[in-house]
């Protein structure tokens, strides 16, 4: 009897919960491209296959992950993960910069409706 192995990625045609995949190498490698190409989201050509979504996701990753390319929408001409990381950054001080002024606000309206009521 077969046994799975942790320490190996799982062979050619065979899934990581060790049976015969149900789909071909050749099936896997269109339906992906097919995802590509289209531009569509991956839930409606999953649809259109017959297929479930979160299998033709985890084809898209895997490949991603191979190649070396981005989200497959973008086609890998999209932002690097620097880039996306220094966004954030950005936007995180800035909300915070925000808050900052809303309570600064806040605190001045307080005092002048204080004032008002002299």
């Amino acid at each position: 009897m077969d046994t799975l192995r942790l320490d190996a990625g799982p062979e050619e045609g065979v899934s990581p919960l060790g049976r015969p995949s149900k789909y071909t190498e050749e099936f896997q490698r269109d339906a992906v491209d097919l995802v590509r190409s289209s531009g569509r989201p991956i839930n409606q050509v999953a649809r259109e296959l017959g297929m479930s979504h979160e299998t033709l996701r985890n084809w898209v990753r895997k490949q991603e992950r191979q190649t070396g390319t981005g989200p497959a929408v973008s086609g890998g001409d999209g932002p690097s993960m620097a880039d996306k990381d220094a966004e954030i950054a950005r936007l995180r001080r800035e909300v915070a910069e925000l808050r900052q002024e809303k309570e600064i606000l806040r605190k001045a309206a307080a005092y002048f409706a204080k004032e008002m009521d002299r």
